[in-house]
């Protein structure tokens, strides 16, 4: 049986804003109000908004650099 693009987390390139948050320890709307303050980057794609997952590990790597 052929996997799904969905079947593993891991393979995805992007989380949903939520998904995101919760990674950060965020509620569903701590997470749009952050995504919404550009604290958490996203794109936009139609009109879904998405984080890109290189972004959002990124971001953390460089907080973590920073302490």
């Amino acid at each position: 049986m052929a996997e799904t693009a969905t079947s593993n987390a891991d393979d995805r390139l992007v989380y949903e804003v939520p998904e995101a948050g919760a990674l950060l320890g965020l509620s569903r709307n701590g997470s749009y109000e952050a995504a919404k303050r550009g604290d958490i980057p996203t794109i936009r794609i139609g009109k879904l908004l998405r984080v890109p997952k290189h972004a959002l590990h990124a971001l953390l790597a460089r907080a973590g650099a920073a302490e």
